[in-house]
């Protein structure tokens, strides 16, 4: 009676591993009577779902009842806990119960310790971008799991370019398996660079560059950008979120606050731990020059809005910008 509990904001891996769930568990020729996926943000709706996984299977291979974006590691009465708890102890062999959630589960409440007896609880948390090791140690796993070789400059670059998207970097290696072919070669960095797509990983080395005013560079991962078809609006969007994180991480620093708890809620960054990176990126630049940042962005968001071609609207900004 396998129980599973998956939850993150990574949909396309979860999705991933879902699929694995049913291809393995569910014969294709039943699937319409063995695999159930039901809404689990309400109580009635889990309580079906608990009755559904009682029912053995017809026909051949298993039963598989999915309760995708359930509360109940959130919220859980003392009714539903109840059936929960008989439930989970009686399940067939041949049945499958599946959690989804985008949220963690609360550890403090009792439906999540009964589920923890039952199960693994298992992450699909995106990787925070700024996490470059754990990145390329996806790209590398992903790429040995659809037998695809690159050299290790290859995977940097293109942990680089698909940053934690990783439905982009299945994509992109569906692409890399198709032009290596029978080549027992490994796909070399010039190769992904040549075939590779643009992401958001490279609107955030754009604003690196701009911070650390090397306007030359600057203007060239711009031109790239655009010339890889990254809408110019997203670009915007990605520099106003690093940019604001920057200068609420500075004014706070600079309001005398030193502890890297307190500093991550005040600015809103999730992870405390991304603090010391981030202070050691401000550390040459004051507050009050990263909070003039903010309006060039919010103008240049306009022009592209108003009209104005994409690659000149990003050059004049990105010159006013390195120039503060």
């Amino acid at each position: 009676m396998p129980i599973y509990y998956y939850w993150g904001e990574d949909d396309f891996a979860m999705n991933r591993a879902i699929a694995l769930i049913k291809e393995d568990k569910i014969d294709s020729n039943w699937v319409q009577f063995n695999y159930e996926k039901i809404n689990g943000d309400k109580e009635d709706n889990i309580k079906q779902a608990l009755m559904e996984v009682m029912t053995p299977p017809f026909g051949n291979g298993d039963r598989l009842v999915w309760l995708n974006n359930t509360t109940i590691c959130q919220t859980c009465s003392e009714e539903l806990l109840s059936i929960l708890k008989n439930t989970l102890q009686q399940i067939p062999e041949t049945s499958h119960l599946l959690f989804t959630s985008r949220k963690k589960p609360d550890a403090r409440i009792k439906s999540t310790k009964l589920i923890n007896q039952y199960t693994q609880i298992k992450e699909f948390s995106l990787i925070p971008i700024w996490q470059t090791d754990i990145l390329i140690k996806r790209v590398e796993e992903t790429a040995q799991e659809k037998n695809i070789k690159l050299t290790p400059p290859a995977i940097q670059t293109l942990a680089t370019c698909v940053g934690n998207d990783s439905r982009l970097l299945w994509q992109e290696l569906d692409k890399l398996a198709l032009y290596q072919g029978d080549n027992p070669q490994p796909i070399s960095q010039e190769t992904v660079n040549a075939l590779v797509n643009v992401s958001n990983q490279n609107s955030l080395q754009l604003a690196q560059a701009i911070l650390k005013q090397d306007t030359g560079k600057a203007l060239q991962l711009a031109q790239e950008l655009i010339n890889l078809n990254e809408p110019a609006l997203r670009i915007v969007a990605t520099l106003v979120g690093q940019f604001r994180t920057w200068a609420m991480v500075k004014t706070i620093i600079e309001s005398g606050e030193k502890d890297e708890k307190k500093i991550a809620t005040q600015a809103d960054v999730g992870n405390p731990k991304r603090i010391y990176f981030l202070k050691k990126e401000v550390s040459h630049i004051s507050a009050q020059k990263l909070q003039s940042t903010l309006p060039i962005l919010l103008n240049l968001e306009l022009s592209l809005k108003r009209g104005e071609i994409p690659l000149n609207a990003l050059q004049k900004a990105i010159i006013q910008l390195t120039n503060l």
